[in-house]
C-alpha cells in the first residue's frame, strides 16, 4: 500500500486563499483516496489512492481541479511518494546543532535539482542563514527568520523551471510520522 503526500502551495497563509482541511480530506476522498488525514491548518494531507492509479504528479493536478472546482481557487499542488518526506526529513543537514526547526525550510520540489545553477551562489554571502541543496529539496536555516533573508530569493531565481513548496522543520518530521503510522486518523 503506497501511501502519497499532498502539498499544497501558499494557502492558509492569508485571508483570502483558505483551504479548509475538512475540505481537503473530502476533495481526495471524493477522488477515490482512502486512509486521507490532514495535517492541521497546512495545507498537507496524507492518503491512499486508489489501486492502478495514476503517478504523484497525476494526483496533484487532479487535486488541483477538485479544489478549484469546491472552492473556485488555483492552488499548485506537489504530490510526492509517501516514503520522500521520510527521506527529507533524515536528510537535514543542520540535525545535531542548536537549531530551532521552525526557522528551518525545507522547500520540496518538483523534480531533481540542476546543482551546476546554484554554483555561483556562495554561501557567505547569506549568513548567518544557512543552505544545503539536496536532491529534490532545500533545507534552509534561517537564524535571524525568513523575512529579513536575502537567500530565499538568491535560491529561487537558480532554479527556474521547478515547482516547489516549503515546510518547516516541525511539520515535515510530522508528515515523515504520519506516513510511517499504520492507523487511519
Amino acid at each position: 500500500m503506497t501511501r502519497y503526500v499532498a502539498l499544497l502551495r501558499g494557502i492558509n497563509v492569508g485571508e483570502h486563499r483558505r483551504v479548509p482541511m475538512p475540505t481537503l480530506r473530502e476533495s481526495l476522498a471524493d477522488l477515490g483516496c482512502a486512509e486521507v488525514r490532514a495535517y492541521p491548518r497546512s495545507g498537507n494531507a496524507v492518503f491512499v489512492p486508489p489501486a492502478g492509479g495514476a503517478g504523484p504528479a497525476a494526483w496533484g493536478e487532479a487535486l488541483e481541479r477538485a479544489i478549484a472546482e469546491r472552492l473556485s481557487l488555483e492552488v499548485r499542488v506537489l504530490v510526492l511518494e509517501g516514503a520522500e518526506p521520510c527521506r527529507v526529513a533524515a536528510r537535514i543537514p543542520f540535525s545535531g546543532r542548536d537549531i530551532d526547526p521552525a526557522r528551518l525550510l525545507v522547500t520540496l520540489l518538483s523534480g531533481p535539482v540542476d546543482h551546476a545553477r546554484l554554483a555561483g551562489l556562495d554561501p557567505a554571502a547569506y549568513a548567518p542563514d544557512q543552505f544545503h541543496v539536496g536532491e529534490r529539496e532545500a533545507h534552509v536555516h534561517y537564524p535571524g527568520g525568513v523575512r529579513q533573508s536575502r537567500l530565499t530569493q538568491a535560491l529561487w531565481e537558480k532554479r527556474p523551471g521547478l515547482f516547489g513548496t516549503a515546510r518547516d522543520g516541525n511539520t515535515v518530521r510530522a508528515l515523515a510520522a504520519m506516513v510511517t503510522v499504520d492507523e487511519p486518523r
